[in-house]
């Protein structure tokens, strides 16, 4: 099975190398094509990924900063793995988990495999309470909504079935991909499941780009989606 890993980045210039070497270990155990869109980036990100063009199959520039989302449309276009892995560039997200979303893939023919922050022993750093209370209460509002019981909607750690991902249609540039993801997921006839993943997440001093306002969209998209409100 190949997997597409999708590598949206947007100013990373500290972390795009970790990434891109931890993600290109996991071809020893798993067939990947890694795309890596880059949102514009003001630093010197797109300069050290063109330098290390070993560590990637395909770069994508885009012309001005259009948000994640965009960025990952723009990926999905171009990828043709049987499978679509969401990767941040950040590192928060550890590419030696892998394993645990692919083998789950794979041994109960999911359709989803979504990486929980909140299951599992693996290693997860101490960081903001704020944003856990603000993924608790957008978690318990879609389980209200769609009647299922996910753990961690806002995980980065993504694994879709690419045929699974046709059947939606994707429109959100920004943060709000993540909402739109599983809201439109939850409500087709797909399997899916969650594995506990390790999390190192990071400061906003060390770039974090999350802010309360994509909170407060987060609800309105987890009403927005249930509703079918366009």
């Amino acid at each position: 099975m190949k997997i597409s890993v999708i590598i949206p980045v947007y100013n990373e210039e500290n972390f795009i190398l970790k990434t891109l070497e931890k993600v290109n270990e996991q071809k020893k155990n798993f067939e990947l094509e890694i795309i890596v869109v880059d949102d514009k980036s003001k630093d010197g990100t797109v300069e050290k990924i063109k330098n290390n063009y070993a560590l990637y199959d395909l770069l994508i520039e885009n012309d001005i900063n259009q948000g994640k989302g965009a960025a990952i449309k723009k990926g999905l276009d171009k990828a043709s793995g049987d499978a679509i892995l969401i990767q941040d560039a950040d590192f928060e997200y550890d590419p030696a988990d892998y394993s645990k979303l692919i083998l789950a893939f794979k041994n109960f023919n999911a359709d989803v495999v979504l990486g929980s922050r909140f299951k599992g022993s693996q290693p997860k750093k101490i960081i903001y309470y704020s944003h856990q209370v603000a993924n608790k209460i957008l978690t318990m509002i879609c389980n209200i909504l769609t009647n299922r019981n996910f753990s961690d909607i806002e995980t980065g750690y993504k694994l879709i079935r690419r045929s699974t991902l046709k059947e939606i249609n994707i429109s959100r540039n920004d943060f709000g991909i993540e909402i739109e993801l599983i809201m439109k997921l939850a409500k087709i006839k797909c399997k899916i499941f969650e594995v506990g993943i390790s999390y190192n997440g990071r400061s906003y001093d060390e770039g974090k780009k999350i802010q309360f306002k994509d909170f407060l969209i987060a609800i309105y998209l987890l009403f927005k989606y249930f509703l079918n409100l366009k």
